[in-house]
Order: structure tokens, then sequence, then C-alpha cells
């Protein structure tokens, strides 16, 4: 029996001396009656089971250890550190403590306090959770993310973005803070815990938005908190309920951005536009809390006048020129320029610009004006007649081509065309850029001015006079001339000729002797087959040149044959009227003329 055991059982009431004797009562004491007093001592111990949390009495602590009873036959020990965090522990505190071993290999009873505190918190977090209550917690450190709060001894993660309804951009502020949180999420599987501290906060701002809404009105003006700054407007803070102001809805004037008119954190006033109770959407406005710019403005002010103002934009239809903050007019493209080449505002105007406009319409209704840029200059179309008579001569510039002609400005706000035909006498143009180039100077003569159509009718090539009037007695039809192969096809080819003109010479006229068909820049005679200078058309043909050495050859040998053969017949009539007095002797002259005239067939 253990040194332990005899105390104990000392302590047991007995019906003898108060002094035992513990030999005696090795030695003499009945079997029955130590069985007996053993019982009895093992009745007093507390019963206590393994994995499980009891509590006991703290007997001793020192630097290292806290000595603890728990009733039972032995006393258990544990870590000073596991009590780091009650610094007031002393002897006689009431702990809870988990049974880790009745007994170890030395016969020591294994406790821990921290498992126990640890079983007793997660049963407190679990009830937590499911019951919907609220906890406290300890912030203990940063981590990536978010918190670490101490709940009930066990460490719980605070997402930042569970910490307040608005962004968190400094965390360090809310270190070592007791608050107030929800269990929104436990992993039993990892012992994990979420808490949040921003569902407090809905909640109760639920319960307030509740309130707000159930009082709002269309029209109502109400103080809020700049929220949210985004590019297309302002979330206000109204007590608990968020509406949006939009970027229109701030100032009467255009802003590029909401920055602009107001910043984070501002209080302002704004008044309710639209409620949509279903969908609890709310509109704001902030420049509807002030007149409208158009009912101050000058009631002076009428069409014909000229007003100042700034570009506040630009588009490809025209410009809007911001006359007073909140009044604004539309200069058309058409209205910017008298140059009939101007497509786009954005060529002439630029945001910012400040410009001189005349007002063109004014509707005061439907606050609507309608502005011009080019009415402060004089129309360069007045007076063109005088300016430019038909057969002027003037130089131009070239501005763009198309494939009918050349745009050229004689001044700036006047634009000619000289169409392809009128570019050159004698060559055939096929696109204009192969004439001149943009920006080069050309010397027109005016061909027609139609002031009602702002046309004007150029051209360049009567700048010299027509040549072709001379051409018709060079190149007469079947005059011979050297020409240089252009374009050459099956169906025909294109000609060059003497002084810059070009002829036009036909597949079979085309064709050389040997019925091949000539190279480009291959040169070779042409016979002018057809003349025409009002057409600009000349027709040549190469295959008559060589057809006409053959026909003159053909005409040439028939002539010689006809000659020989006249000569025969007078000979064969001489011989047939001599026929009458011939004798014997003249026949075989006849032979002879026969022989002859077989020879010749």
């Amino acid at each position: 029996m253990s040194e332990e055991q005899k105390k104990t059982i000392a302590a047991v009431p007995t019906t003898g001396d108060a002094t035992m004797n513990w030999e005696e009562f090795e030695n003499n004491t009945p079997a029955e009656q130590k069985e007996h007093d053993l019982t009895s001592y093992e009745n007093s111990l507390a019963s206590i089971a393994e994995n499980e949390v009891t509590e006991g009495t703290v007997v001793g602590l020192n630097k290292r250890e806290v000595i603890i009873n728990v009733g039972f036959k032995s006393e258990g020990i544990v870590s000073i550190n596991e009590f780091r965090y009650m610094p007031e522990l002393a002897v006689g505190d009431k702990v809870e403590v988990y049974v880790e071993n009745q007994e170890d290999a030395h016969g020591q009873l294994i406790l821990s306090h921290r498992k126990a505190r640890t079983l007793k918190a997660w049963d407190r977090v679990l009830a937590a959770y499911e019951n919907q209550e609220i906890v406290k917690g300890y912030i203990k450190y940063r981590t990536k993310g978010g918190m670490i709060v101490d709940v009930f001894g066990i460490e719980a993660f605070l997402p930042g973005s569970q910490i307040d309804i608005r962004p968190i951009r400094d965390y360090d502020i809310f270190l070592d803070k007791t608050m107030e949180f929800k269990v929104v999420k436990i992993n039993h599987e990892h012992k994990n815990i979420v808490v949040s501290h921003k569902a407090l906060i809905e909640a109760e701002l639920e319960q307030q938005r509740l309130e707000i809404i159930s009082h709002l009105e269309k029209g109502q003006v109400l103080e809020g908190v700049v929220k949210n700054i985004t590019s297309y407007g302002v979330f206000v803070d109204l007590g608990g309920v968020d509406g949006l102001v939009h970027i229109t809805d701030l100032a009467w004037g255009r802003i590029n951005h909401p920055s602009e008119v107001v910043e984070l954190d501002q209080k302002l006033n704004v008044v309710i536009l639209e409620y949509d109770p279903e969908k609890k959407r709310i509109a704001l406005g902030i420049k509807q809390l002030t007149p409208h710019p158009w009912d101050s403005l000058d009631p002076n002010l009428k069409e014909g006048d000229t007003v100042h103002g700034k570009i506040v934009l630009v588009t490809d239809y025209g410009a809007f020129v911001e006359i007073a903050p909140g009044v604004e007019g539309l200069v058309h493209v058409s209205e910017i320029s008298w140059n009939p080449r101007l497509k786009s505002a954005s060529e002439f105007l630029k945001v910012g610009d400040e410009v001189d406009a005349k007002i063109l319409a004014l509707d005061r209704e439907t606050r609507k004006m309608s502005l011009g840029i080019k009415q402060l200059k004089p129309d360069p179309w007045e007076g063109i007649e005088q300016r430019y008579p038909v057969g002027s001569r003037h130089v131009a510039h070239v501005r763009n081509f198309t494939a009918f002609g050349i745009f050229v400005e004689v001044e700036e706000g006047i634009d000619g065309l000289v169409h392809v035909s009128d570019l050159s006498w004698t060559k055939k143009i096929k696109h204009p850029e192969q004439f001149t180039k943009i920006g080069e100077p050309l010397e027109v003569v005016v061909l027609g001015v139609d002031k009602e159509n702002r046309k004007l009718s150029l051209g360049h090539k009567q700048v010299e006079e027509n040549p072709w009037e001379v051409f018709e007695q060079i190149f007469a039809p079947g005059t011979t001339h050297e020409g240089t192969i252009l374009e050459v096809s099956d169906k025909g080819g294109t000609v060059a000729l003497p002084y810059g003109l070009e002829g036009y010479a036909t597949g079979r006229n085309l064709r050389k002797e040997d019925g091949t068909l000539p190279s480009v820049d291959e040169k070779l005679p042409f016979v002018v087959l057809e003349f025409n200078k009002n057409s600009h058309r000349i027709v040549l043909s190469h295959a008559r040149t060589y057809q006409e050495a053959t026909d003159l050859q053909s005409r040439k040998t028939k002539e010689d044959g006809g000659k020989e053969g006249q000569s025969m017949q007078r000979q064969i009539q001489n011989i047939n009227l001599g026929q009458q007095h011939t004798t014997l002797g003249s026949i075989p002259e006849l032979a002879q003329l026969h022989e002859e005239m077989k020879e010749k067939e």
C-alpha cells in the first residue's frame, strides 16, 4: 500500500483509536476488515474518466508548473504557460482541466488546461453559431487578408472585408481591441472559425434602412455622406441607405468626372428624384437644389446676337459651346467654317477652346440654342461672278482626288473641280494621281460658275490652245507615222504617236507580217485609218503598211501581165488577119507563138 493510500485511509473515520497503528493493521487486521477498509478508501476518491473536462483546485505553483488537485489519488501538474492569460492565478483558484491520462509510466496524473479551455470554447462557439449570438473577441494580430481574433480562447479569422461596411485602408487601428462579432462560418473538419463585425453593422443598418425607407418620398431633401465615387456617379450614404447621384445630376454644367464636384466623406444635401421600392434603388440629385441656369439667362438675348463661350464637347456632327454655366449651344459642323471640305468638328475645334459665335436659333422652352461661327466672317461666294468670271485664269492648289477629277482650292472657302477630261488635250489620264500631287499649284481656267449650288467648274488644258486643229492636218487618214506600243492584247493595243498623242489599233490591224503581236515598247510604222478631232480619236493599222506593199506588187504584176497579153492578142489578131494571105511557110511562126503563149501560161 502506498503512503498516499495510507494517508487517505487514515482520514477515514474508525470506531477504534484516533491514532492508526499501521503495523497492527497490516499484521493483525483480518482480511475481511482490510478489504472493507480499502473499499471505503476507494469510494472516498473522486471518479475521473480520461478525455473529459473536470474542475480542479490549484494547490501549488512555481515558475514552471501549476499543481492541481482534482480529488484523485494523485495530483496533476500543468505547465505555467497554459495560464499565461491568467497572470493573477493563485493557490486555491478553481480551474478547468482536461484529463489526458489517469496515470503515466511514473504514476503521474496527466492534465491539460489548454485543451479543457479549447473544448469548452469550441462548445460555446458552436452554440453561438447555432443561436446567432453575439460574441466578444480580442484582435490579436494581422494576417494575410484580415485579422486573427481570440474568441473564448480559440483563434478565429476576421476577413478584411468583414471588419466594416466601408473599405478599410489601415487594419492596424483595430489591433489590441476587443469588439463584438458574429460567427458566420465554421469548418468542423479543420476546426476553422470565421467571424464578422460587418454583419452586426449591417443588421443594425438594415433596421435603420427599413425605418428610413418607410419615410422616403420623391422630392424629399436629405443629408448624406459621399460613400463612393465612380466614373458614372456618386454613392451617398443617407444613414443606412445608399442612393446614387448620376454624373448628369451633379451639376448643371458638363463635368468629366464626379471627383471634380465632390470628394469622399463629404457631407451634402441631396434630393430624391426617383425611388423603386421593389429594387430598392434611390436616384438622387444635387443640381436640382439650385435654379436651372436657363431660367436666369439674359432675357434680352436673341437670334443674331454674338456670344462668347468655351467648347465643352466635340463630336463628329458639331461642337457644344457653354456660354454660361449650364447653358450650351450647338455649333453644327456645317456652321463652323465656309470651307466645304470640313467633315468633322474635331478638325477645327477642341475641348477648352474659347470662341465667338452668332446665335442662329434660340428656343427657351426646349432650352436649345443653335450657334454659328462661320457667320462672323464674310461669305466667300458673295461676288463670285465678279472675282471669277468665265474664261478667267487663276492659280489654284490641289486638295484631293476623285476618280473623275481633281478638287482644287482657288481661295479659302471656295473649291472648284477640274474634270479628268479637262486636264490634258493629248494624254488619256486614267486617274488624276498620275497628273499631279496634293498641295501642288495648278493653273486653271474658269469654265462655269454655279453660285446657288456653290459649284465652280475649272479646266487645266484650256490654258493652252487646242492642238487638234493642227493635228488634223498632220495625222490625216492614209498618212504613215512611227508609233511605240504602250499596251497590247489580242483585242488590240494602244500606240504612242508623236506630239504626245495616242492611237488605237485593233488586234487584226496590230499584228505584224509574220502573224505575231508586237511587244510593249516596240516601234513600228502605222497608217492612220481614222482621225476625229472632236472625240480625240485616232485609229491606226500596222498591217496596212505591209498589205499596201503587197497590193502594189500585185497591181504591178497584173499591169505587166496585161500588157504582154495585149501584145499577144494583137499578134494573134495580126496573124488571124494575115491568114487570108498566109502560106504554108507562115505556119511555123504561129506554132512558135503558140508555144510562147503556153510558156507564159
